[in-house]
């Protein structure tokens, strides 16, 4: 996988297809952010998903949002990067 963004549609939001406007990391609190930025686990995302919508509409602040988030950046990880035990090792804990 390349250190880019998840998707090839780098041009529309992950969640509802509307216009990008920001990206979104699929793991991040506690200082792995940075992280995900460097495995590449991130998506495009219109602003309303990812933190100006509603709380049932966004990412952020929707506590089962938050976890399917990190689900999948683990999925992802562990499908393009590394082992669960590498993504332990790397942050902190498993999401699976």
């Amino acid at each position: 996988m390349s250190k880019g963004i998840v998707t090839e549609y780098k041009t529309i939001c992950f969640f509802c297809g509307e216009p990008a406007e920001c990206e979104h990391h699929l793991l991040f609190g506690k200082g792995i952010r940075p992280l995900a930025e460097a495995d590449g686990l991130k998506v495009p995302t219109c602003h309303r998903c990812h933190n100006l919508g509603t709380i049932s509409e966004r990412i952020h602040d929707n506590s089962m949002a938050e976890k399917l988030s990190k689900m999948l950046g683990q999925a992802i990880y562990e499908k393009e990067i590394g082992t669960r035990e590498e993504f332990r090792n790397r942050y902190g804990k498993s999401h699976l």
